[in-house]
């Protein structure tokens, strides 16, 4: 759940957790109260790849400027040296 009407401040920090320390790190986030501290999101993380295909229409975008220096540009084979 994301709550947008805090009563002050407040700071966004992105961590990637080890395995091992997991539960001790969520037994330690759950001390703090709503008003501190709030986790906005929690995934497995599965990497920038599996991240970019959750948005839409990331796939197509970068298969178009994979093309792009086909299309626009000049090929290797074509240079003269």
């Amino acid at each position: 759940m994301i709550l947008t009407n805090f009563n002050a401040p407040m700071k966004t920090v992105t961590l990637k957790i080890d395995n091992s320390i997991y539960e001790k790190f969520c037994w330690l986030l759950a001390h703090f109260s709503k008003d501190e501290l709030q986790i906005l999101e929690q995934s497995d993380d599965g990497g920038d790849d599996q991240y970019l295909r959750t948005i839409p229409g990331m796939v197509d975008s970068i298969k178009e400027a994979r093309a792009e220096p086909e299309q626009l540009g000049v090929t290797l084979e074509s240079l003269d040296w």
